[in-house]
């Protein structure tokens, strides 16, 4: 059962807030399981300049795009932690004059961003967050292997590119074994630009279940509440920022100085281009972990 976030009659005739919902359910039943996850991207969607000319790789523009989801058990914790930690920075002598600690500045004052928080204090989140209890499933493509792809489709089909439908092609599959082990299970998304794409996100996640269901033979009977948001608004999405951005600079960097101490929280990495051993791409997991020696033979070949 899909539902939007303001809409959760099937499960009580109460209008609650996102945060407060989990405690209502847990009254309301002892019994019921909960999942909470939180749903972010990192790279960017521009292939080609104003010519038509593939521009992967070049200044503004990824080697990479990425949507990652945090599961996070206890995401209440997690808010009340990175608030705390927040608020001693904030009154910290060393970092007052930091310009994106400036309220002003709508940055590390208002929500942690590991791309924009000065290194200091991306340090100490880092190492909080190694503490929280969370699992992180990541689906990636190569923007160069995609861009090929598409000039192709074009100068065969006339059919351009559509960012959108890359988006949600990863939420389907990033989300297809994740949404049967719970009786409601809560996603936050953070919003891609000034659209919510409710009805795009809700399509795309009643997909990923079909697609569960229809290589499974197990039906979900989970309610599935989406709220589309923004990170200053749930933490859980600052979480996955922070994970993302450290997978990433492996990718796009060969920088694995941020990942190696989160490795054990990454519970799989869909690298869906990287088709050397298998057609559906290479997936890293316990039992193959990723490191830059594989993901550089990948890129070699």
């Amino acid at each position: 059962m899909l539902m939007r976030s303001h809409n959760l009659e099937a499960i009580s005739q109460i209008d609650v807030k996102w945060v407060k919902s989990t405690h209502i359910f847990q009254c309301m039943s002892a019994e019921m399981k909960f999942r909470h996850y939180f749903v972010d991207e990192a790279g960017d969607l521009t292939f080609f300049d104003k010519k038509g000319r593939i521009i992967v790789g070049q200044p503004g523009a990824s080697k990479f795009f990425m949507v990652g989801v945090a599961q996070i058990e206890h995401p209440e914790k997690v808010t009340g932690e990175l608030n705390a930690l927040r608020s001693s920075l904030m009154t910290h002598p060393r970092f007052k004059n930091i310009p994106s600690m400036q309220p002003e500045a709508k940055k590390t004052a208002i929500t942690f961003h590991a791309k924009d928080d000065h290194p200091e204090i991306r340090e100490q989140v880092f190492e909080l967050m190694q503490s929280f209890d969370i699992k992180v499933f990541i689906a990636i493509r190569s923007k160069a292997d995609m861009a090929r792809s598409a000039k192709a489709n074009f100068k065969r089909l006339g059919k351009k590119l559509e960012q959108n439908a890359i988006y949600d092609d990863l939420i389907k599959r990033v989300f297809k074994d994740l949404l049967h082990k719970a009786d409601v299970i809560q996603i936050a998304i953070a919003r891609r630009g000034k659209e919510a794409r409710e009805e795009a996100l809700e399509k795309a996640i009643h997909q990923a279940q079909k697609n569960f269901e229809s290589q499974w033979k197990i039906s979900s009977s989970s309610s599935i509440i989406i709220k589309p948001t923004y990170p200053s608004e749930v933490a859980g999405l600052q979480v996955i920022d922070y994970y993302l951005w450290a997978l990433q600079r492996c990718y796009e960097r060969d920088d694995d100085q941020f990942f190696l101490p989160l490795e054990n929280k990454y519970k799989l990495i869909m690298d869906l281009d990287d088709r050397r051993n298998k057609g559906y791409g290479e997936w890293y997991c316990d039992r193959n972990p990723l490191t830059l020696e594989k993901l550089k033979g990948a890129r070699s070949q």
